[in-house]
């Protein structure tokens, strides 16, 4: 068994098929300086026949998996418009008479090794699109052939050193059982790219291997837990086999939930709605069962693109969310970039703390023009659906004041335009650092609504960067530091008599559902995945007995004893039949 990082979730069992590498056969003399005229002309007709190559392959992959995915390749596209690499690899040519591939390898060596000496693992998952688009280019120029994976329909688990967008989109998810990568981790393209198809990923083994993989060797990928299991035997690979086999079953039987209202089985009721990056996210949502959507990141329209996106591109996505939610609530959340979350186009001061720094509301609140534009096509598509506005990372009341004074400027733009827009339109806030959950009293007299974002205020309450392998252990959701930032962020609320509702990791975990009906939280929000799951728990719950169990929670002294006494009571609870004559009980 090895530990690696769990990318992409699932579990798969299969053998493996290993990704060989092709060598590079560069020229190592130096070019004639007549000959110069010929390089550039060869490096051109590279890049012209790699952009249509990728051009082709973003247009296949919006098939499949919709259109703000396969925005990924813009990415790639803008690499060779990029004049800093561009330049790197004319002068190479012109000063040191190097053949056109050369200078390629060359310059992809230089900015790769760049990127990988930063304390940065967004800059070190973009070294890998270099990479992958430098290697498009110099097969090209080297007339090298693609490697093809097995022709066969036999599925397998692919194995690589590191796998591009480039050769992930070529993937047929019915063939591919799961992945392995040596290199790259959860923020990387390719590991994106894997979540939207559905394929389990395990990374970042590459140290940890006694012997290379072989093609054909038997393996297990649980991208759940994160681990890889080598030739396991017979007892692992039986415990397995049940898993993924119950994983199956369940996923077909949770299907079923999806029109079924979220109540308790003495009749409290839950209001389960979806957290999106994109419109295709939402309509796997609904399809769950989701009632509206309680965060839409909107940064992931500014990633992945040349340029910000206009006021008109925005409106266009804000409206199509809104209408297709059909008069639930779509909460949009502004702009939230800085921390672990780049812009290739927007240079972010390198920072020693980025969480701690320039960033989410921060930026908006300095870039006004930029926030003014984002909140008036928000406005816009407030005409089309229930849309709200959510300001994230807020620690201050002149925070609130200082973005609604923006939002005011764009309503007035709006009104002298001539456009509609909802001018009793919701604004509230994201409640993510331990700031606004003591003045969380102060805050509720400024917003309409709160959001409590439990991932970041986890890792501030507790000062533990959860992505940071060596302390990820001490991330604990249920601390009783968390617990008691909740209760007084609610408590809050329902003084100030303002709706809360909880949008992190932790309105996904089942075993929370106690909590929330302890603090009469009854509106969560998570990811299209956790919907159902999460249904088929509270269809199975008792409020009255849920509440007890809670109740006891807050007087227990450790993060271990808390999560022991919830897993207990969620297992007790799952084997259970609902109300209404209806059997909810897993399988």
């Amino acid at each position: 068994m090895i530990q690696g990082i769990g990318a992409a979730a699932g579990v798969a069992i299969g053998k493996a098929f290993v990704l060989p590498h092709w060598e590079l056969d560069l020229p190592d003399s130096e070019m004639n300086a007549v000959d110069l005229a010929k390089e550039f002309e060869r490096l051109y007709e590279g890049i012209r026949t790699s952009k249509n190559e990728i051009e082709y392959i973003k247009n296949e992959f919006k098939e499949m998996v919709g259109p703000e995915e396969s925005q990924i390749f813009d990415a790639h596209l803008a690499i060779l418009e990029d004049p800093v690499f561009m330049n790197e690899i004319q002068g190479i040519i012109e000063r040191q008479y190097k053949a056109a591939e050369v200078a390629v390898k060359e310059a992809i060596d230089h900015f790769v090794s760049m990127f990988d000496l930063l304390d940065d693992e967004y800059m070190k998952e973009r070294a890998l699109d270099i990479k992958d688009v430098g290697n498009r280019l110099l097969k090209h120029l080297l007339g090298a052939p693609e490697v093809k994976l097995p022709a066969d329909t036999q599925p397998y688990i692919l194995v690589a050193k590191e796998l591009s967008p480039s050769q992930l989109v070529h993937l047929n998810p019915s063939h591919v059982l799961g992945i392995v990568t040596m290199s790259g981790g959860k923020t990387s393209h390719s590991a994106i790219m894997a979540r939207a198809l559905g394929i389990p990923l395990v990374s970042g083994i590459e140290n940890k291997l006694e012997h290379p993989i072989q093609t054909g060797e038997k393996l297990i990928v649980d991208g759940d837990q994160g681990l890889l299991y080598l030739n396991p035997d017979a007892a692992v690979l039986e415990r397995y086999e049940l898993i993924r086999d119950q994983l199956l079953k369940k996923k077909e039987q949770l299907q079923l939930l999806a029109s079924v209202d979220a109540v308790t089985k003495d009749g409290v009721y839950f209001n389960l709605a979806a957290n999106m990056n994109s419109i295709k996210e939402l309509d796997i949502a609904l399809q769950n069962g989701a009632k509206g959507v309680g965060l839409f990141r909107t940064e992931f329209l500014y990633m992945d693109r040349h340029s910000f996106p206009s006021e008109e591109e925005q409106f266009e996505v804000y409206r199509q969310v809104a209408e297709k939610a059909g008069g639930s609530s779509v909460v949009i959340r502004t702009l939230d970039i800085g921390g672990d979350k780049q812009l290739d186009y927007f240079s972010l001061p390198e920072e020693d703390n980025p969480f701690l720094g320039y960033r989410a509301i921060r930026i908006s609140l300095d870039r006004t023009e930029l926030f003014q534009t984002q909140l008036t096509a928000i406005l816009r598509a407030s005409a089309y659906g229930n849309v709200k506005i959510m300001y994230p990372m807020i620690s201050s009341v002149e925070e609130i004041r200082q973005a609604n004074v923006i939002l005011a400027r764009a309503k007035a733009e709006l009104d002298r335009r001539g456009i509609d827009y909802n001018k009793e339109i919701q604004v509230g806030i994201m409640i993510e650092v331990p700031a606004a959950v003591t003045i969380s009293d102060l805050l509720a007299e400024e917003a309409d609504f709160f959001s409590i974002g439990t991932n970041d205020l986890v890792q501030y309450v507790l000062a533990v960067d959860r992505m940071n392998e060596q302390i990820a252990h001490m991330y604990h959701p249920f601390h009783p530091a968390v617990l008691r930032m909740l209760r007084t962020t609610v408590e809050a609320a329902k003084q100030a008599g303002i709706p809360v509702s909880v949008c992190g990791e932790l309105a996904g975990d089942e075993r929370a559902i106690p909590l929330w009906l302890e603090l009469g939280v009854h509106d969560l929000s998570m990811s299209t995945q956790s919907l159902l799951r999460v249904k088929h728990r509270i269809l199975n719950t008792k409020a009255s007995e849920a509440k007890v169990e809670a109740a006891a929670c807050y007087k227990l002294r450790t993060s271990s004893a808390v999560e022991e006494r919830l897993t207990a009571f969620a297992q007790r609870s799952s084997f259970q039949s609902g109300g209404n004559g209806t059997d909810y009980s897993a399988s």
